[in-house]
């Protein structure tokens, strides 16, 4: 079974070759390659002559000159849930200061219409598809936004406890709330539009993880605030408009957190 790692801007310039050079079993990493990276063919073979053999082959070209060179193909690819049409271009490389003792799988992707800039990537599977690659990496929004809503609204990264397992248990409970709160969304509200509607968001088609936690904080208050209210006191004009209006404080408290907002996230 091939497992695959995608890294989103490593905070050390080398991260990415210390996850890759270690050679984790089973464990395939896929991420961004430098623009800059000095490439190389594979070391030739012995020659048998006296002296210690070359490590490392003739030097290639720049990424910018091996794309302006390369045999492109057209690939249909799906990123973040939308098919584009991208030119791909991949060859083995010896990315010599990464990974001296085995090559990499360099992929370049093309925007055929020129809206974007040519992205470079790199996979430590020589086999890989050059369309797995990039997917792959585009695949790494999805657990970015996990990991930022919950710590932005499940307040995963502030554990009252900091001694022992007290963190480990507190990242493992807001991620399992988190799934909780999907599940329970997904199965209750299927395809139902359960978000306000807001005149400078009119594209919006598709629930947020807020959108999620504040429809079921509308159900769960519903049933705790009017728990011992007789049922023909109660009128649903007045209750409706209670309820979504502490749903939508809670909202705008948590949301107020990130100070840049819901804006788009890149391509990659």
């Amino acid at each position: 079974m091939r497992r695959a790692i995608g890294i989103a801007r490593p905070s050390r310039r080398d991260a990415r070759a210390s996850l890759a050079a270690v050679g984790l079993p089973r464990t395939q990493v896929v991420s961004r390659m430098r623009r800059n990276a000095a490439l190389y063919e594979p070391a030739p073979p012995r020659t048998g002559k006296r002296g210690r053999p070359r490590k490392k082959g003739e030097r290639l070209p720049s990424q910018q000159a091996l794309a302006a060179q390369a045999s492109w193909e057209r690939h249909e690819l799906e990123l973040r849930g939308k098919k584009v049409t991208r030119l791909v271009y991949a060859r083995p490389v010896l990315w010599y200061r990464m990974w001296p003792e085995r090559q990499v799988l360099a992929v370049i992707v093309r925007d055929p219409d020129g809206c974007q800039a040519d992205d470079y990537f790199f996979s430590t599977d020589l086999s890989a598809r050059p369309s797995w690659v990039a997917e792959t990496y585009a695949g790494r929004w999805s657990i970015e936004d996990t990991f930022r809503n919950t710590k932005q609204f499940l307040r995963g990264e502030d554990p009252q406890c900091w001694r022992g397992k007290g963190p480990e248990r507190a990242a493992g409970l807001s991620l399992w709330i988190y799934t909780t709160v999907w599940i329970w969304y997904v199965i209750t509200q299927g395809t139902t539009t359960s978000w306000p509607r807001l005149p400078w968001y009119g594209s919006k088609c598709t629930p947020s993880f807020l959108d999620a936690l504040a429809a079921l904080r509308r159900v769960l208050w519903r049933g705790r605030i009017f728990a011992t209210s007789h049922p023909r006191m109660l009128s649903p004009k007045i209750t409706d408009a209670l309820v979504e209006t502490l749903a939508r404080a809670a909202q705008r408290r948590s949301s107020g957190r990130n100070p840049r907002g819901t804006c788009e996230s890149p391509q990659w």
